[in-house]
């Protein structure tokens, strides 16, 4: 089969795009190394919906960003997962910080951020009694929410699928070669033949441009550390919490998350390997001390779980930073899209960088392109035991028994929430699958208690061995052997 559309990585920005895509009559398919979905940069990172103050005015982050920030609350409606507009403080620690913060201000003027407001340290200790003393004030923009990330790709991503889209897991490119109007991917599985090329690669964008005949770019990938506090922390932070940023980025952030935690982050330290997650004892004594700047006292024995990730910086060549998204039809290779350099806030642009290159792929075939009749703009997600109202439990479990079977405890996740999140169209392989979608073994314990029990789950509903069940894909079995 010849694609109309092909796009490598099925992280939050290939699932957008994959999604506009699949609103028009046209063959897609999404490729991408891992086993699962969310797998790269969208996995691990701070979850913010920013307000779009701080890119650089006229550039296509502060474009993308107040754009794409503004689709998130009917996209959460309408596939459904979590959103919440929780807003975002950027808190001056010193009268020069209060005069970043009106650049700041500025800035998001110039961007067209709606609702914000610099406010002094009274209204501040209103907002967030835990600020610290020193606190002078803060930038509030209302208009900044947070999302689950690795689950908002799931729901993108399952969307497309429903609508055409096809997936291909576990299918690493290894080559490109470009026959006549054609371009021929190699993967590790088979040749996939496409007319139109989207390199949506996260930290492997240059390597896959530089395989097309594409633009020179380099991808320096920047991780960063964070970790996470018991849903017993919630009341620490109710907003966004951040530090004036630095040339860095956007600093160490306090902030609620979209599942009632409070996540504490990033670091940022440039990284040769960019599939190094690693977490050290320097990077977490870092963040924890520059998080009590903003909240003094983080109660650190409920620290439930630490993690890294990696951020897609764009580079010349010559080592000098680009500071913006590469999003355009390469030069040099006429059928590549490149959608390179998507760091913060690409989040928050996602869903308007899914119209823009869809855009250029109308631009690519030269005509308009026909809509599809038989689009679905919902996905119905699965209703959470947890959150419903005890009337609501009752005829759950009515209707499906397996809603009365909780398998884990620290997050009241039932054995119906694994099966579906295992059976649906873009349903879950391994562990950590299961965790991202429905949060079995996110809670304090770290699945201690429910581990054994999710892998028999996985064993059952996929028709394997449990010694063939996975934590992440690869060779990372729970199991070794059967003892009886």
């Amino acid at each position: 089969m010849i694609y109309d559309v092909a796009i490598i990585g099925a992280g939050i920005t290939g699932a957008c795009i994959a999604r506009e895509l699949s609103k028009y009559k046209l063959n897609v398919c999404m490729i991408d190394r891992a086993d699962d979905i969310s797998c790269g940069t969208s996995k691990a990172n701070s979850g913010i919906i920013h307000a779009g103050y701080d890119p650089t005015p006229g550039s296509l982050m502060a474009k993308l960003n107040v754009q794409g920030s503004a689709m998130y609350e009917q996209l959460s409606r309408e596939l459904h997962f979590d959103y919440k507009k929780i807003g975002s403080l950027v808190v001056a620690f010193s009268d020069a910080d209060m005069e970043h913060i009106k650049k700041l201000y500025e800035r998001g003027l110039k961007n067209n951020v709606a609702d914000m407001e610099i406010i002094g340290q009274e209204q501040l200790r209103a907002l967030e009694p835990n600020i610290s003393e020193e606190a002078l004030g803060a930038l509030w923009a209302k208009s900044a929410g947070i999302v689950s990330p690795y689950q908002a790709t799931w729901a993108i991503a399952e969307n497309a699928v429903m609508n055409g889209v096809k997936l291909f897991l576990e299918s690493e490119v290894h080559g490109i070669k470009k026959e006549g109007d054609l371009w021929r991917l190699t993967t590790g599985k088979m040749e996939i033949a496409a007319r139109c090329l989207v390199n949506a690669a996260g930290l492997f964008a240059d390597k896959i441009s530089a395989m097309a005949g594409g633009r020179d770019f380099v991808i320096k990938a920047r991780r960063g550390e964070y970790f996470l506090l018991d849903n017993k922390c919630s009341k620490l932070a109710s907003h966004t919490l951040f530090q004036t940023p630095d040339q860095y980025g956007k600093g160490v952030l306090v902030t609620p998350t979209a599942d009632g935690n409070i996540l504490v982050g990033p670091s940022a330290v440039d990284d040769p390997d960019p599939t190094n997650l690693e977490t050290t004892a320097e990077g977490q004594n870092l963040i924890f001390t520059k998080g009590e700047k903003t909240i003094p006292e983080i109660p650190r024995r409920n620290i439930i779980n630490s993690f890294a990730g990696m951020r897609a910086i764009a580079m010349n060549p010559d080592g000098s930073a680009i500071g913006d998204f590469i999003i355009e039809e390469d030069e040099k290779a006429k059928g590549l899209i490149n959608v390179a350099g998507i760091c913060s806030p690409g989040l928050s642009a996602a869903p308007a960088i899914g119209l823009y290159v869809t855009e250029l792929v109308e631009k690519f075939f030269g005509e308009k392109l026909t809509k599809n009749p038989d689009y679905i703009a919902v996905r119905k997600g699965i209703e959470s035991f947890k959150h419903a109202d005890d009337n609501r439990r009752k005829q759950l479990i009515e209707e499906n028994g397996l809603y009365g079977r909780i398998i884990c405890r620290c997050e009241m996740i039932t054995e119906a929430e694994i099966v579906a999140a295992i059976n649906s169209p873009v349903g879950a392989r391994d562990l950590d699958g299961v965790k991202r979608r429905t949060r079995a073994g996110m809670g304090r314990c770290q699945g201690g208690f429910c581990s054994p029990r999710v892998t028999e789950i996985i064993s059952r509903e996929r028709n394997i061995p449990m010694t063939s069940v996975t934590k992440n894909g690869g060779c990372s079995y729970i199991l070794n052997s059967k003892t009886r």
